[in-house]
């Protein structure tokens, strides 16, 4: 990707280095996090854990605030309070040019239906540490809180990307990022509380049925932030996030981790649903095209 013209994000928290951040429960719908990822934990191991949870707590935690009005002031920075950040400056380059990339261009989106953009916080850490969800943990896999607004990822996350699962390069590392400002588009603008209301009455399949449909948005929406950004894709680019997309089917990791396919378990999506849903949005930028 060509990030070199872009502006770093203000808007990301290094708390890397802080030997772990606690492992309490405090903030709306926390308590909901440790019976869900044990669920998980037991369904599909540890290395199912890892991927399936990208962007899992976009509905999971949803009680207690979270509304997503649009509009207010963008936070700040700020550093780690004790201990000394890990942080690879490499890739917080890449993070804080990844995220002032998606401000950038879903600023002008929304300006375009006569409405204002709140940015989400980035917010990288080590092994442990909270959000307004409860827990976050580094086998957790990236994820968006609609609670305090934030992004949470350990970034140790992408070497599993890229060792483990073959998901390697800048755009597949810039496809996670962008898949969970997705999430926030999707606060910002109600379809994770109508999501939530939807849950509310369905069935656990039925559920996790619409659960599926939100993160297949969410990576349609990183699609069209990409296309939006008519300077940053490379030769071979779109084939990284296809990769990556790929790789983190619900179908693929399954089938790697317990040998066999239970559809109505999935709750991202295929590998070719979301390889589909990412290739929508770039093909055509357009926010509209990624509704369900």
């Amino acid at each position: 990707m060509r990030l070199g013209d872009e502006d770093r994000s203000v808007n990301f928290e290094d708390r890397t280095g802080r030997g772990g951040g606690g492992l309490g429960f405090g903030g709306g719908g926390g308590g909901m996090l440790p019976m869900l990822f044990g669920l998980v934990l037991s369904r599909f191991g540890i290395v199912g854990v890892v991927i399936l949870l990208l962007g899992y707590c976009a509905l999971t935690t949803l009680g207690g605030g979270g509304g997503g009005t649009i509009g207010g002031t963008p936070a700040l920075q700020t550093n780690a309070p004790a201990g000394k950040s890990t942080l690879d400056p490499a890739m917080a380059d890449m993070l804080t040019r990844v995220l002032g990339s998606t401000e950038r261009r879903w600023t002008d989106l929304f300006a375009a239906q006569g409405q204002s953009y709140q940015p989400t916080t980035l917010v990288a850490y080590s092994r442990t540490d909270r959000s307004g969800c409860g827990a976050a943990q580094a086998a957790m896999g990236p994820f968006y809180c609609p609670t305090d607004q934030k992004i949470y990822v350990d970034p140790t996350f992408f070497n599993e990307l890229s060792t483990r699962f073959g998901a390697q390069g800048d755009f597949a590392q810039a496809y996670v990022i962008a898949h969970e400002v997705g999430h926030h588009v999707q606060n910002l603008t109600g379809v994770l509380d109508q999501a939530q209301r939807a849950q509310s009455r369905a069935s656990p399949a039925e559920g996790n049925a619409v659960q599926v449909q939100v993160e297949l948005q969410a990576d349609c929406y990183a699609g069209v932030w990409a296309a939006n950004d008519k300077n940053l894709l490379e030769p071979g680019d779109v084939e990284e996030g296809m990769r990556a997309a790929e790789a983190i089917g619900d179908d693929t990791l399954q089938r790697q981790t317990q040998g066999r396919v239970v559809p109505e378990s999935f709750t991202h999506g295929t590998s070719a649903q979301r390889m589909a849903a990412l290739r929508k949005g770039l093909q055509t930028g357009d926010p509209a095209a990624c509704q369900f």
